[in-house]
């Protein structure tokens, strides 16, 4: 635990102009002896240049020895005290306190949902060459959850969200605890605005790579020496969706991926596979329809036609979840900005789209 010493102070009239006349506060954080300070505030010091940044000007804050002395109005001092206890618990945890995830344990403490960082970032989805597959949002930890709950959900976010990857290390999970027998995933076969039908080779040649994202995904999962006989013997399975048609999977955990560029009597095909025993996950990004000109997308459709059904389960999740670059959180934002100015002048089920719905 951090042990932690306040004082308050109302600052007089002349110096009130730095935080708006708010009563400031000094709390003294001792760090205990058994915690590495070089751990907590990073290499550098960078997570604690982080800490600043994003909690701005107002506050100062020093550390000498294994103390930590924060200055600043109240509210924003209980604010750190509250960071450096949840970094604490998360060190115990064994969770790496880059900037990242301390920028993302600031921002949940400030939100509304009372969410602990420690309680959110330290669940262990996949432990798996020498690495722990954890989520890193609050919106990630409730869809690793509903895949606990619910027999079908669906993952739908920007690109960069963990949909597909927290999915893969559920299923990888699954198979390793025996609850269920086999993995399947696939995806649409559907061009990214390019034409790739008359590239040489065989059949498997020309949709390995519709399908090369699974197969990543599963390298970083499970031993690549294992893959190859994982799939002979059918344990592990990478197909396309039009693969899926006249079968029933039983005991099976099946991830459909990229399910934007489904049509509504595709996805129909595909939830209508589940077997007894089976979970599945569908993963997709509406806002990146790959689909020809005037087709609806059966992500979007699905939305409205099973909006309610008990047991399934619509994961969203948005830029705020965005675990890559942080640039793609912004690029994220700044398409949506301009999709919302551009709204009005769309018809609805122009260009593939369909009509928005909002939620």
């Amino acid at each position: 635990m951090v042990e932690s010493t306040h004082t308050r102070s109302t600052p007089a009239a002349g110096g009130a102009a730095r935080d708006g006349g708010a009563e400031r506060s000094q709390i003294k954080i001792v760090v205990p002896d058994d915690h590495s300070m070089v751990s907590l505030l990073g290499s550098r010091d960078e997570s604690l240049h982080a800490i600043e940044r994003a909690i701005g000007a107002d506050i100062d804050i020093h550390v000498r020895g294994n103390e930590i002395t924060v200055t600043g109005p109240e509210t924003e001092t209980d604010l750190v005290s509250r960071l450096f206890t949840e970094m604490l618990e998360l060190l115990k945890g064994g969770t790496q306190l880059t900037p990242d995830a301390v920028e993302r344990s600031l921002a949940m403490l400030r939100g509304e949902s009372g969410a602990r960082p420690a309680e959110v970032l330290t669940l262990d989805v996949l432990s798996s060459r020498g690495r722990t597959i954890r989520p890193k949002t609050l919106n990630q930890r409730h869809y690793v959850d509903a895949i606990d709950k619910h027999t079908i959900v669906f993952g739908i976010g920007p690109a960069g969200t963990g949909k597909t990857y927290l999915a893969m290390a559920k299923a990888v999970r699954a198979l390793q605890d025996k609850k269920v027998n086999r993995i399947i995933l696939t995806r649409p076969a559907v061009e990214a605005g390019e034409r790739l039908g008359f590239l040489p080779g065989t059949l498997y040649e020309k949709i390995d790579p519709y399908l090369r994202p699974l197969y990543d995904a599963l390298h970083d999962m499970v031993d690549p020496d294992s893959i190859p006989r994982l799939m002979a013997a059918g344990t592990i399975e990478v197909a396309p969706l039009a693969y899926m048609r006249g079968r029933t999977l039983n005991d099976s955990f099946i991830i459909l991926d990229e399910a934007q560029n489904t049509s509504p009597e595709q996805m129909k095909m595909f939830l209508t596979r589940l077997g007894f025993g089976s979970k599945v996950v569908v993963t997709g990004d509406v806002t990146q329809v790959d689909l020809p000109n005037g087709q609806l997308s059966g992500l979007r459709v699905v939305q409205d036609i099973l909006d309610g059904v008990e047991d399934i389960h619509f994961s969203r999740l948005d830029s705020r979840d965005v675990v890559r670059h942080r640039l793609v959180t912004d690029i994220v934002d700044a398409y949506n900005r301009y999709d919302e100015q551009r709204m009005p002048q769309i018809k609805p089920g122009g260009g593939g789209a369909g009509k928005r719905r909002r939620r």
